[in-house]
């Protein structure tokens, strides 16, 4: 029996890399948690099975996923987890801990006067992501266990290139074994996924508890559509996971650049400016009029910045993306997408801004997005963003958020921070009703 080992037990993973190794023989899963033991613990009482509610216009299947072996809990355990990574019946490492877990800099490379990162360097410990698999590779490679394959599975682009990139230079500044890190050892392809994965509810246990009869702690819901796009670059065996709808190809970039400036753009335009206009849901965003013409015109800019490879079917791409956010069966939270938005805009619209047709939308989404940060903040709501801290001090040295507009966007890269758009987005802000 061959091992994945997984790296954050979120209900996207349980949607989606679970979903598509459930049945496969010959492998199993054992997951892990970066922070929380809440997952593991559910989990474990049911003995790594939980329920997939799959759910579309025509209504809802449930699926019994039961591939996830054990999970550990790293804070608690963290030896246990090297050792799950230095194995060698791990064949390949994924991970999902969404874009702040990789404690990257504006630049795309390690930041090491991160906190976290700071303090693994000074102690030894393994508090972030790229220590953990520092050190677990290190070990792997000092026990002669195999070489294996660490594949990212979160919305960044190139995200094989910048974890490879972010563990070296951890393991460089550590001092660790350089040879742990090598493409004859380790091996980090890119990859593109693609669900669309709700929190959890109890109003979703309460349903999958009428319709199956079992009193699930931990179930998921998604849609019908799943889409896996990885870069055919293994150190070692793999699963035949092309038998549940993935494609494996040399270069995932074009499918990467259509998902994060449509699906994940369109995400991000209506998580801000529609909470401002007083919706909750993806469903009801979509519904909205005005806010629908603005996503169709996300799409359209989007099309004309991406590679002949994505380009060719984009159109039709735009149009499932708009009949997946239609989805009623989902209860998809805007103030879930809205989460991290510091990280997310820059990699989700940046390369739109160049282009003429994406200026006008993408102004209009920069200044909901500090429209709603100001909001959030004069509230004395909780923010979630790696910056949550310097966006505080900025909105309370502003006099309103138009004055906040020019040095929040100085927090974010990709060419959105430049002077001259921080004030049409500010003009921006000042004309919003």
């Amino acid at each position: 029996m061959k091992r994945i080992f997984h790296i954050g037990v979120g209900n996207f993973f349980r949607a989606h890399q679970a979903a598509f190794t459930q049945g496969l023989a010959g492998w199993e899963i054992v997951g892990a948690s970066l922070r929380s033991a809440q997952m593991a613990e559910m989990l474990a009482a049911q003995g790594g099975s939980y329920t997939l509610a799959v759910k579309d216009r025509l209504g809802t299947q449930f699926q019994k996923i039961d591939v996830l072996r054990d999970v550990l809990v790293a804070p608690q355990d963290p030896g246990a987890v090297l050792l799950m990574i230095a194995d060698p019946t791990t064949a390949i490492v994924t991970i999902t801990v969404n874009e702040n877990g990789y404690c990257l800099a504006p630049d795309g490379i390690l930041d090491l006067s991160h906190d976290g990162v700071a303090q693994d360097l000074a102690d030894g410990t393994v508090v972030t992501l790229p220590a953990l698999l520092a050190r677990g590779l290190e070990r792997r490679w000092r026990v002669k266990a195999g070489p294996v394959t660490v594949m990212s599975c979160d919305n960044l682009p190139e995200n094989g290139r910048k974890l490879a990139a972010s563990v070296t230079a951890f393991g460089k500044a550590a001092g660790m074994e350089l040879a742990a890190f090598t493409p004859d050892f380790v091996r980090f392809p890119n990859a593109m996924v693609d669900r669309i994965t709700p929190a959890t509810t109890d109003a979703l246990r309460q349903e999958v508890a009428e319709q199956t009869g079992w009193a699930d702690a931990a179930p998921v819901e998604t849609e019908a559509f799943a889409e896996w796009v990885i870069e055919d670059r293994f150190a070692g065996p793999r699963p035949a996971w092309e038998r549940a709808g993935a494609q494996f190809v040399s270069d995932v970039a074009p499918f990467e650049m259509r998902k994060l400036r449509m699906l994940n753009g369109a995400h991000s335009y209506l998580a801000y400016a529609v909470q401002l206009a007083g919706h909750t849901y993806v469903h009801e965003a979509i519904a909205d009029r005005a806010l629908r013409a603005d996503v169709q015109a996300l799409f359209e800019a989007a099309q004309t910045t991406l590679p002949p490879a994505s380009a060719q079917d984009a159109v039709a791409y735009g149009q499932s993306l708009l009949t997946r956010f239609e989805n009623p069966g989902l209860k998809h939270a805007l103030a879930q997408i809205a989460m991290d938005g510091s990280l997310k805009i820059p990699i989700r619209w940046g390369g739109l801004w160049g282009s003429k047709d994406g200026e006008a939308v993408v102004c209009k989404g920069l200044a909901a997005w500090v429209t709603w940060v100001w909001g959030t903040v004069q509230n004395g709501d909780t923010l979630t963003d790696p910056a949550a801290e310097r966006i505080a001090k900025i909105c309370a040295a502003a006099e309103d958020a138009a004055a906040a507009a020019v040095p929040l966007l100085g927090l974010i890269s990709s060419g959105i921070d430049q002077p001259d758009r921080g004030r049409m987005v500010q003009e921006a802000v000042r004309r919003a009703p």
